[in-house]
């Protein structure tokens, strides 16, 4: 065989590992899809009724004005909080902590697909017991893709940080 067909041959299959490599990196099975400083985008958030309270004339009533005042559940707090995203596809762990150490999500597993109870649990990334942090509490957000055995359409429990979280149906 000719030098010059055994090196395309031998450029081809580097090329196709080299593929496979870089598709199977994207997004390790059960790891996490994306992490983030703060709360997920509101774009996701549920939409508010603006007319909610209004009268002929367009005047606002009570109803409109205590949907204004009510307390934003993404906001810092000492709970994770744990929310469909991406219309299902993904799920968003939101963690409050230090910024110079974020809570981080790390993996998610399956303990009981759908039908059988619909629960979670995703890990933490673990850091050093020495490592020094700022004193500050942010929160901060990691994706993870919605494992294929649970679904949208049951309550789904996560536990997480030695906490239950349940996601209600979408």
């Amino acid at each position: 065989m000719a030098p010059s067909v055994q090196l395309r041959r031998s450029g081809l299959i580097a090329v196709a590992f080299s593929a496979l490599f870089v598709l199977s990196a994207c997004t390790p099975p059960g790891g996490a899809a994306e992490d983030f400083p703060g709360r997920p985008v509101a774009d996701e958030a549920p939409v508010v009724d603006v007319g909610a309270g209004e009268d002929e004339a367009g005047v606002g009533g009570d109803e409109g004005e205590e949907a204004e005042e009510a307390v934003d559940p993404m906001e810092p707090n000492d709970e994770p909080i744990v929310v469909w995203w991406a219309d299902g596809g993904q799920l968003a762990l939101t963690i409050s902590g230090s910024s110079s150490c974020p809570v981080v999500g790390n993996e998610i597993r399956v303990l009981e697909p759908a039908g059988e109870g619909n629960r979670v649990a995703i890990s933490l990334v673990e850091r050093p017991a020495d490592e020094i942090c700022t004193m500050d509490f942010v929160p901060h957000t990691t994706l993870f893709w919605t494992p294929y055995d649970v679904t949208t359409t049951e309550p789904l429990v996560v536990e997480v940080m030695d906490t239950e979280v349940e996601v209600p149906i979408k």
